[in-house]
């Protein structure tokens, strides 16, 4: 009976021991979800137009991620009522929907990188099901790469970019989803599946919101003039792609020291303003071709204008916007802090290099006559001063500058002007003229080069445009430079009107050219480096190892795949001419 006892209580034991769940230890599960089955025929053809939703059956339990981002239907399915799984895991994948399917049409759920298992989260990368209300089911196909043509680096982040095809009409409409989409992956590999033959448009952008439909102006885009002939499957069909043309719209006007400021998007060529108060009729409008902003000066003081309370101004303007209102207003009150300033952001001047003065007001006058420039503060030295032609809010002093000496440049008050207004202080500028070791060059030997003028640019880690000159030809020299990593890009003004321009999808209008240098350029003190430049040169900042050598499809791929258009990154203002002059960017 003894025995029979301690029996019982080691089985008990053991019991009580036992755990519930998975097994401690073994190797992890690294295998994504399988399929199982669907509710449609496994032949996938004649399926009924009447079908409203699609079930798929896994081995595991699965969730969904991202899938509004992730799933792409070509041709689209417009009305989805409900996919399952939600919130809870399950075995299955349910998308229902209350749309009429297309007779005759093969059908492609890509649902990108959004179904993962329930335990590990083990991805079923680009998924696709597909199936065909006809006789069969589309095979044909086109693939290719896709980049994008100014990135520097390659990014760490989700890809975004999505290749379309929209079928040749008479009118087209890029406002709605394409025919066809699908998803580029993070190697920047495309293939659009399941096919109809006949002539598309096919287009490339970043879909950053992932509704599916390029964006005009706030999304990258890259496109092909002529139609794609989809007869057979096509491989290596290639593109790049660039930031778009903005539509030009008024934005806002709003209080700035001096007056107020008109904004826009788009880059107006030419906008006129007029003033519709009774108190305000002396204004100066000043506006750069191109740029995004217009700024109207006036004497608020002299005019009473909102001196005691807020007063509503009234602008009319032509910027050549159709169906505009062309008015402009807000509710003024005048700023007695926003007095006219002058400002010198370097204490330390390159060689050979002017001492740029920079104000908060547009400069209309100067009084150099009455500027006393020193040396270690004793030594008068002699100086010339002017306004800068490409740049009316700076002043360049020009003097004999000393390697390694100490200066002070003083400015009485009342000497540099605005329209309306004049600087109420005194300034001492105190810098210091560097040292030549402490700085290198950079030479750049084209081939290839540009027929047109462009400028050539040299950019830090964070892309900030730190120089630039725009030149001609196939040798381009910087002579005083700070030490250290940049990285280098041309823009070509194939038009000569002293503006990067941009491309336009709806009209077909490519963007002017542009390069990235492969590599990055090493600046020392006191060496002069030297780079030699193809640029026609394939290899890529992220790709520096690839062939340089082009085939002639890929040539004609390349040029019939650009659309281009930038902003410089540190000034947020369009480009302009500085011919021959190296310019650090402020």
């Amino acid at each position: 009976m003894k025995k029979i006892f301690l029996l019982f209580a080691a089985v008990f034991l053991l019991h009580s021991c036992a755990r519930l769940g998975s097994p401690v230890g073994g190797p992890k599960d690294s295998l994504a979800p399988k399929f199982l089955s669907s509710n449609i025929d496994t032949t996938r053809i004649n399926v009924s137009r009447d079908l409203k939703e699609l079930r798929i059956d896994f081995d595991e339990y699965i969730t969904l991620k991202d899938i509004n981002k992730n799933l792409i239907i070509s041709p689209p399915i417009k009305n989805i009522k409900r996919i399952i799984p939600a919130n809870i895991a399950n075995k299955f994948l349910l998308i229902q929907w209350t749309d009429t399917l297309q007779a005759n049409t093969t059908y492609n759920f890509n649902f990108g990188n959004s179904i993962a298992d329930n335990n590990e989260g083990n991805i079923l990368k680009y998924y696709n099901f597909a199936f065909s209300t006809g006789e069969k089911i589309d095979d044909l196909y086109i693939s290719g790469e896709i980049k994008d043509a100014l990135a520097t680096k390659k990014s760490n982040g989700e890809n975004k970019m999505v290749v379309g095809l929209f079928q040749v009409k008479d009118t087209m409409n890029y406002r709605q989803k394409p025919y066809y989409i699908t998803k580029v992956d993070e190697d920047g590999y495309y293939e659009l599946n399941y096919l109809s033959p006949g002539k598309y448009k096919i287009i490339a952008f970043e879909d950053d919101n992932g509704n599916s439909v390029y964006d005009k102006g706030k999304e990258k885009i890259g496109f092909q003039k002529e139609p794609v002939d989809v007869s057979k499957s096509i491989s290596g069909l290639n593109m790049k792609v660039y930031p778009s043309k903005k539509p030009l719209k008024y934005l806002e006007t709003k209080e700035m020291p001096g007056g107020v400021i008109m904004t826009f998007e788009g880059h107006p060529e030419t906008v006129k303003v007029f003033s519709l108060n009774d108190k305000l009729k002396d204004i100066k409008v000043t506006h750069t071709p191109k740029s995004d902003s217009v700024k109207i000066w006036f004497d608020a003081v002299k005019s009473d204008v909102g001196q005691t309370a807020n007063e509503n101004l009234k602008f009319s303007y032509d910027a050549g916007i159709k169906d505009s209102a062309l008015t402009a207003s807000l509710f003024y009150r005048y700023n007695t802090k926003n007095k006219m300033t002058i400002s010198n952001g370097n204490a330390l001047l390159p060689p050979k290099s002017d001492l740029v003065i920079t104000s908060n007001y547009i400069i209309d006058t100067i009084n150099p006559e009455k500027w006393t420039l020193k040396k270690d503060s004793l030594t008068a030295q002699e100086f010339t001063a002017k306004v800068s032609e490409t740049n009316p809010y700076q002043i360049l002093v020009t003097s004999n500058f000393e390697s390694g000496k100490k200066y002070q440049l003083t400015v009485p008050s009342k000497t540099v002007s605005s329209y309306y207004d004049k600087i109420a202080d005194p300034y001492r500028f105190d810098f210091e003229a560097d040292k030549v070791e402490n700085y290198g060059s950079l030479t750049f030997r084209l081939t290839n080069a540009p027929v047109a003028d462009y400028w050539i640019q040299l950019l830090d880690s964070s892309d900030k445009v730190v120089y630039q000159r725009y030149t001609k030809g196939d040798f381009v020299k910087f002579d005083i430079l700070k030490p250290g990593e940049y990285i280098t890009r041309i823009l070509v003004d194939n038009n000569g009107n002293k503006f990067w321009d941009e491309a336009d999808l709806d009209k077909d209008i490519f963007a002017e050219d542009s390069y990235v240098y492969f590599k990055q350029s090493v600046v020392r003190p006191l060496w002069d480096s030297n780079e030699d430049w193809d640029l026609k040169d394939t290899r890529t900042l992220d790709s520096p190892k690839t062939s340089a050598n082009k085939t002639t499809s890929e040539t004609m791929s390349s040029d019939l795949n650009r659309t281009e258009s930038i902003t410089i990154p540190a000034t947020n203002k369009p480009i302009t001419s500085d011919r021959g002059i190296l310019t650090p960017v402020k």
